[in-house]
């Protein structure tokens, strides 16, 4: 089953130490809560406790490695924004069952969804257009943008960390 992450009205309650746990998790998802409970000057169990809060209360959803596409063979970045007559939400669904869609928005403006995609080169991107998301029911129109260059990925959650920081002491 497809899990639908919506925006959430709520927000948590973070305070400083938070703050700065999860900006070092961000530096280094990997670092052990002994680590992290030297930088923070607080215990090991305390720290291993307000993970397991972050985690519960969804601000923390998950580990992942950062992987090099181009590495694996799928340099090719795709976006595809697309169309849909109705029943956007199976349009959706099916979508996010393509494997090499890696995620799918519900955006406003002229088009209802827009498609991330990793393919190889532009003989798999019409493969994946001709065979899997053209044959979608309700799939109107699909416009495909190449990503031709892209920067390296920015440390967004620590600057995003550091307005709650600054947020935090005004």
């Amino acid at each position: 089953m497809t899990e639908f992450v919506l925006g959430d009205s709520r927000k948590a309650d973070l305070d400083a130490t938070d703050l700065r746990l999860l900006n070092l998790l961000a530096q280094d998802a990997r670092a052990s809560q002994r680590k992290i409970a030297r930088a923070l000057n607080i215990s090991a169990p305390t720290v291993g406790e307000r993970i397991s809060r972050l985690e519960r209360e969804g601000v923390i959803r998950g580990y992942r490695a950062e992987v090099d596409w181009g590495a694996l063979g799928f340099p090719m970045q795709v976006f595809a924004s697309i169309v849909a007559a109705s029943k956007q939400a199976t349009v959706l669904r099916s979508l996010h069952d393509i494997r090499e869609v890696e995620q799918v928005s519900v955006v406003t403006g002229s088009m209802d969804l827009l498609a991330r995609l990793r393919v190889r080169d532009s003989t798999h991107l019409r493969k994946v257009l001709l065979e899997e998301i053209w044959e979608i029911p309700g799939v109107i129109r699909v416009e495909t943008l190449v990503s031709l260059a892209e920067t390296r990925h920015k440390d967004y959650l620590q600057g995003m960390i550091g307005v709650l920081q600054r947020d935090h002491t005004s």
